[in-house]
């Protein structure tokens, strides 16, 4: 059994508690406006495009498949801008054990191992195999998810979860399916029945002016948080016009201001752990 992989950042003090180390898989059921790793989405479909613009000869086409050599490639990324797919040649198929070899260079210094996207509940399975050998190094399993996949369905790989992290884009459903092409039905519940388990260790919104009715957002979800845990930590993430695809990237973040006027409503809605990053 193997995965796609995008990236692995060995060291991470965002996705999670402690130090971690994350893991990226390729591909994602959303299609979210704003994604800020859009090449992230989709899987290689071999077209070759980039092959034009590797200024180091890192890429080549094998029997009809697009194949990177990591010894050559110099990191320029001039692939991904290239690419028409929303994708990446330099993905990796990798199995659990080749994961855990990377996992084991690092153990010492590790709290524990989140696995985001993408998607990464795309491949719940693969992600209870490797989840069974994480707990065997004494590491905590942490999941990173768009929602859209219920986790009820995989309480097998529940069992195996200390907690989820989940992403909730926008509490209006029209809205949402406007951002990411999606419902968010299975989002909002998501939040329910982790927050009822206590899965859920923290729900993230990106603020976007101009784009979304934040006020409504931040309102309607903090409401729905308080309401399972007001312990529940809710990250209030402001829009960056960084990695965005180019009809994004004129979009100014959010004012310090208005981040906190957001803030005080998710506070006075009753939760006691809101962040702004």
């Amino acid at each position: 059994m193997k995965a796609p992989v995008n990236k692995i950042i060995p060291f991470s003090s965002v996705d999670g508690p402690g130090n971690r180390f994350s893991l990226f898989f390729q591909g994602c059921n959303f299609n979210c406006l704003y994604c800020h790793n859009p090449e992230t989405i989709n899987l290689c479909n071999n077209c070759g495009i980039c092959l034009e613009v590797c200024p180091k000869g890192a890429l080549n086409i094998i029997d009809g498949k697009v194949l990177w050599k990591e010894a050559l490639c110099v990191k320029c990324d001039l692939c991904i801008k290239e690419c028409p797919n929303l994708s990446s040649p330099k993905v990796k198929y990798m199995s659990v054990k080749e994961i855990l070899n990377e996992v084991y260079k690092y153990k010492l210094f590790l709290s524990g191992v989140t696995v985001s996207g993408g998607e990464c509940m795309l491949y719940a399975e693969f992600l209870k195999e490797l989840f069974k050998e994480i707990k065997n190094l004494n590491l905590t399993c942490f999941i990173d998810s768009n929602g859209y996949i219920l986790f009820e369905e995989f309480n097998d790989l529940l069992n195996l979860t200390d907690a989820v992290m989940l992403d909730v884009k926008s509490y209006d459903e029209k809205e949402h399916i406007m951002l990411t092409g999606k419902s968010n039905k299975n989002v909002l519940r998501n939040l329910i029945y982790l927050g009822s388990i206590g899965k859920l260790y923290e729900v993230r919104t990106v603020v976007v002016p101009d784009v979304l009715d934040n006020v409504n957002n931040i309102y309607s979800i903090s409401k729905m948080i308080a309401n399972i845990d007001d312990k529940i930590r809710y990250k209030l993430i402001k829009f960056r016009p960084l990695g965005v695809r180019k009809e994004f990237s004129r979009i100014k973040s959010p004012t310090d201001d208005f981040m906190t006027k957001l803030k005080e409503i998710a506070v006075n809605n009753g939760c006691k752990n809101v962040i702004i990053t």
